[in-house]
């Protein structure tokens, strides 16, 4: 859980991190984030009675509109979670609930490497791939709240199945987990010796792992993290031919892995995109690092309580 007091220029004022533990439960949980917002009005020397409001980040699935948390995998036991209700029953102040990926999105576009740009979708490379979209300086939602799942393109007829049950989609993969799961399988194989000795060392296996074991010479790790990466490129190419946005922001752990990763992905992007609209846009890496989805929840929350006139 990380807390950010910030004004409305986006300036961090106060801050608050704690373990989610998860395992818990929702109440457990949400008493923390109540902690953790208390603690870090105090570190910036106001008092929680005196915020403006408070945005919440939170993994999908969510709807957006009512502030319910409804059955995300990660979150054991949270299903129907009326996490915005809740929390603005015990802040006492105006609470907002958004996907994390529209919020990074956010943060990106208003304060990060996303500024200036009126078309941009913000992409983020972890455990899964995640995305959000921006139009015309807006979030994208679709119908029911529901758009920005880029891990879910297709890139491939079949393959390794996703965290949601799909097959062939960007985030089976081109995600930290499928390229930790590539190697558990070479590693069964009888292949990847020095990533086998490194996750014995230092467990579990991780994409970080693999990595790892390419920059210390493994060529096989590296082809892995290589063979994600023109995967991502595949995704990205379809992002640019569909939407043609000015921008696309990459964010997430696997953004450390660097060239290794992006460079296949660019190389991939502009020979599957078209010529016109991969002339357009610009792919960067984020600014904002780990504090993007937190600041992007105050904006939000900020520009949702302005349309509502509070």
């Amino acid at each position: 859980i990380l807390v950010l007091v910030a004004d409305a220029a986006g300036k961090v004022l106060g801050e608050a991190r704690t373990p989610t533990r998860a395992a818990e439960g929702p109440d457990a949980v949400i008493g923390r984030i109540v902690e953790s917002v208390r603690a870090a009005a105090a570190d910036a020397g106001i008092d929680v009675k005196s915020l403006a409001g408070a945005g919440v980040s939170s993994p999908g699935p969510i709807d957006v509109f009512e502030g319910v948390i409804t059955n995300p995998p990660n979150l054991p036991g949270w299903e129907d979670v009326p996490l915005a209700r809740l929390l603005a029953e015990r802040l006492g102040v105006p609470t907002l609930l958004e996907n994390d990926a529209n919020c990074g999105a956010v943060g990106e576009h208003e304060y990060g490497a996303g500024r200036g740009y009126r078309h941009m979708i913000y992409v983020t490379i972890s455990t899964g791939i995640g995305g959000g979209i921006i139009i015309d300086d807006e979030l994208y939602y679709g119908a029911s709240g529901a758009a920005g799942e880029v891990g879910h393109i297709g890139v491939s007829v079949d393959g390794p199945v996703c965290g949601a049950g799909h097959v062939g989609c960007l985030e089976a993969f081109a995600s930290g987990t499928a390229i930790a799961n590539r190697a558990r399988e070479m590693i069964a194989a009888g292949g990847l010796p020095r990533t086998a000795r490194l996750a014995e060392h230092s467990p579990p296996l991780s994409a970080e792992t693999v990595y790892l074991a390419g920059q210390q010479g493994e060529s096989e790790a590296t082809a892995i993290i290589e063979s994600a990466g023109r995967y991502l490129g595949i995704g990205l190419a379809s992002m640019i031919n569909v939407f043609n946005p000015q921008a696309i922001v990459i964010g997430g752990g696997l953004v450390n892995m660097g060239e290794t990763m992006l460079a296949p992905a660019l190389e991939t992007a502009r020979a599957r995109a078209f010529e016109q609209s991969f002339g357009d846009v610009r792919i960067v890496e984020w600014e904002l690092g780990e504090r993007v989805a937190a600041l992007g929840a105050i904006t939000v929350a900020r520009k949702r309580q302005a349309l509502a006139g509070g």
